[in-house]
């Protein structure tokens, strides 16, 4: 998870504009403001790439997967908004991976045992 997350981030930083009008372009017809989506779009790659580093290191890790979750949740909403129900399916995997590894990740923590 941590990998992908780092490597979809990695991937879109250098060509970050090109990528924020893609996403501009996929959601013209979704009822989400435009005013979100921009800034959304050039923040999100950096967002995944942080997240996917923090992930690899162990640092804060019941946070970084609730952050994680709470990023899926939003691009799942964004996906949803005009139906682009592949990339539903990606986003959902990825959901429940990071639900996998935060359930495990509690059970078995020792920051948890008493």
């Amino acid at each position: 998870m941590a990998i992908s997350l780092l490597g979809h981030g990695l991937v879109r930083i250098p060509k970050l504009a090109e990528f924020s009008n893609g996403m501009m372009k996929s959601l013209e017809k979704s009822a989400i403001p435009d005013v979100l989506i921009l800034p959304f779009s050039y923040v999100l790659p950096f967002v995944e790439a942080l997240l996917g580093i923090i992930l690899l290191t162990g640092f804060q890790t019941k946070y970084t997967l609730y952050a994680a979750i709470t990023l899926m949740s939003i691009l799942i909403l964004g996906s949803s908004s005009v139906e682009n129900w592949s990339a539903i399916e990606a986003q959902l995997l990825h959901s429940f991976y990071l639900f996998g590894l935060f359930w495990f990740y509690t059970k078995y923590s020792s920051e948890n045992k008493v």
